[in-house]
């Protein structure tokens, strides 16, 4: 981390938000991007991911995504869907930036996604992707280098069928990404679900839930809870004897953010994913090593989405021959021409994309690093459910 941060100019604008300058000074004639992520509270490790993923990417372009020197404004929106909208608002109107990328909460996502489609800013999605927006409110100026939010739940519904768990739990936090999870994984899941469970989103106590799983005496538990809430839950689960009895299947709650909290209480716990370290393709090897040499610990999908973000945002513009042609470059940001550390990756109608998933299971090396592994592949060159609502 080090190695890039020396590289970049930081500054604080208005006492929260940070600045991070490209690798070069940005020309008047530059790209300017205002990066939104979440770097405060018990979730920040997951915008920290997904900005030192973007960073990386600007850094290997030499500070020139798509040969244009590049500025990028990294803001913390705080989880804060007000603040998010605040600090979207002067991205726009006083740093006058050219793209915006980034977001990992739906809720904050659901907070800009208006002001920002209204004033014409192309964004480059690395997280959220919660389902309004790709159905009937998709935009041409939306793009995700992510996921749609029900897809990787969607392969937890799929495998707990093909398991035969016949009675499951679902749990999530009560805000969109939550509901768009339980909804995702009904898709596919074939069994009874014998209780739905929303809790508050940021909640770090589960043991009423916990209770409640196990009066219930479920097939299996499904949950989705990012950042310090998963950190939380699996140990909970661990330590009240649950895990022994009741499978524990998630998405984004057992990952590279949450393992190196949970370490072994985490193995061995199975997860859906578009990503994982040890997907094999060449840009993925070399994304892995870049990653882990230039910070010093293992990325997550969230990093992976970041990096992804910024060369597709590279390819564009040096597709398009720089940025002066908004309409062009929209067209140039649908022929995804970039490699994916995915490997298979196009824009579906909606702007969000078509991929690979797989099912993953949290595992620790030999040097006692802990990752997620690709235990099969669930979903081929797979779309969302939403797409075929959206009319651009």
């Amino acid at each position: 981390m080090k190695r890039i941060l020396s590289a970049l100019a930081v500054s604080t604008i208005a006492g929260t938000a940070t600045l991070f300058a490209g690798v070069l000074p940005a020309a008047a004639e530059g790209l300017k991007i205002g990066f939104l992520a979440t770097l405060s509270g018990p979730p920040a490790v997951l915008g920290q991911h997904m900005r030192d993923g973007f960073l990386l990417a600007v850094e290997q372009a030499d500070g020139k995504l798509g040969g244009v020197e590049t500025e990028v404004i990294v803001v913390d929106d705080e989880l804060k869907p007000d603040a998010a909208l605040t600090k979207v608002q002067g991205l726009i109107e006083r740093d006058k930036v050219d793209m915006l990328a980034g977001v990992v909460f739906s809720n904050v996502m659901m907070a800009v996604y208006k002001p920002i489609i209204q004033s014409e800013t192309i964004f480059v999605g690395a997280n959220a992707g919660p389902s309004p927006i790709a159905g009937k409110g998709c935009s041409p100026y939306f793009f995700s280098a992510a996921y749609q939010n029900d897809q990787n739940h969607e392969v937890m519904g799929r495998y707990a069928a093909n398991q035969g768990y016949e009675k499951v739990v679902v749990m999530a936090p009560n805000y969109q990404a939550g509901k768009d999870a339980i909804a995702g994984f009904k898709r596919h899941y074939t069994g009874t679900i014998v209780e739905e469970i929303y809790t508050k989103l940021g909640q770090l106590d589960f043991s009423a839930e916990l209770a409640r799983i196990s009066e219930e005496k479920p097939n299996a538990l499904f949950t989705f809870m990012p950042g310090g809430m998963g950190v939380n839950l699996v140990k909970q689960y661990d330590q009240s004897g649950l895990k022994e009895s009741i499978p524990f299947l998630s998405t984004f709650t057992v990952d590279e953010t949450t393992l190196p909290a949970t370490k072994d209480m985490g193995v061995g716990l199975y997860s859906g994913a578009e990503w994982a370290a040890d997907l094999d393709t060449a840009a993925n090897k070399k994304f892995v090593a870049d990653f882990e040499a230039a910070y010093g610990y293992a990325p997550s999908l969230y990093a992976a989405q970041g990096y992804d973000a910024a060369r597709l945002i590279g390819g564009a513009v040096e597709m398009n021959g720089g940025i002066e042609d908004k309409a062009a470059l929209i067209k140039a940001l649908e022929a995804a021409p970039f490699e994916s550390v995915r490997g298979d990756f196009s824009f579906n109608t909606n702007h969000f994309p078509i991929q690979d998933f797989y099912l993953v299971q949290a595992v620790k090396s030999g040097e006692g690093k802990y990752t997620t592994s690709i235990v099969e592949k669930v979903f081929d060159d797979f779309g969302d459910a939403y797409a075929g609502s959206c009319k651009m």
